[in-house]
């Protein structure tokens, strides 16, 4: 198939159904009619050779093809909107930018508060958040999906650039009457029972492999993917959490009690990452500058 004989706009139509599989619904997503959109799908389907989309008793569904086309036409699609975008002219006042940014629940529950009560008076920034495995993050990053990461010990190549936002250090929280609170340590720290959050590298890193290196372990007894539900499971139980230090400060309230780990663990650091083809785009610079306000507050 030559480029030159495709209409891009079809592309955009398409992107649009196999987001929303709905016609009317991917026609208001792009502005055309019901009909237009009818007549698009029908050319992409000559296009492609393909149905892409087919009717099912539960909606439309895509085909393999299509799921196919799926993220290789979001990814070029990104691609031409930044190269269209006047990054050069870049004004926070008035831009209708929407700023993709990965991070974790933990290090949303720090930032975003304080970043979006920094944002410019023009209501048509946006910020959209996604939380990806650390591999992924850098596989987004390479690809142009996200503008910024905020995480930490990326294993990544040197097209990513990467910078310190902020130090912290692994805590243990309880409930305030919880019985090992009075006399806090380490034989009364792994002998209690605890609860873990499973997509956390810090607590692997900072904690499980120190405790490794010593010949103990934790009992976990309770694994959870999230770490804002923590607060909530230790003040109606005896179970111990560790957790980073900023987090736990701002979880903290009457019914919990924080006391550092009894153990030896080395402060770490959370980091912003970006692309270095990003290193003199106004767009990204000004978003950078706005995270790194931010955790500078933070620390």
């Amino acid at each position: 198939m030559s480029l030159r004989s495709v209409d891009l706009n079809l592309l955009v139509a398409l992107e649009a159904l196999l987001s929303e599989r709905h016609v009317t619904k991917a026609s208001e997503r792009v502005g055309l009619s019901q009909p237009a959109m009818s007549n698009a799908l029908s050319r992409l389907r000559g296009m492609f050779g393909d149905e892409l989309l087919v009717r099912t008793s539960t909606g439309m569904k895509p085909t393999p093809r299509a799921m196919e086309l799926a993220e290789p036409l979001r990814q070029v699609l990104r691609q031409v909107e930044r190269v269209l975008e006047s990054d050069g002219g870049f004004d926070p006042e008035s831009s209708e930018r929407t700023f993709t940014i990965r991070m974790s629940d933990i290090l949303a529950c720090l930032v975003l508060p304080r970043l979006m009560a920094q944002k410019p008076a023009s209501p048509r920034i946006g910020f959209n958040v996604l939380h990806l495995p650390p591999a992924n993050t850098v596989d987004a990053l390479e690809r142009d999906e996200v503008d910024i990461a905020v995480s930490m010990g990326l294993d990544h190549s040197n097209s990513i650039r990467s910078e310190k936002l902020l130090t912290d250090r692994m805590v243990c929280i309880m409930r305030k009457a919880h019985p090992a609170a009075k006399k806090f340590s380490f034989e009364s720290f792994v002998s209690q029972q605890h609860v873990k959050v499973s997509m956390s590298p810090t607590d692997m890193r900072f904690v499980d492999d120190m405790l490794a290196e010593l010949g103990h372990h934790r009992n976990i007894v309770l694994n959870v993917p999230h770490w804002l539900v923590v607060p909530h499971v230790l003040k109606q139980t005896d179970l111990l959490a560790v957790m980073p230090g900023h987090l736990a400060a701002a979880l903290m309230d009457d019914g919990l009690r924080l006391v550092e780990v009894p153990f030896e663990s080395a402060p770490f650091d959370w980091m912003m990452y970006w692309h270095r083809r990003h290193d003199q785009s106004n767009a990204n610079r000004w978003l950078r500058e706005r995270v790194r306000l931010v955790c500078s507050e933070l620390g």
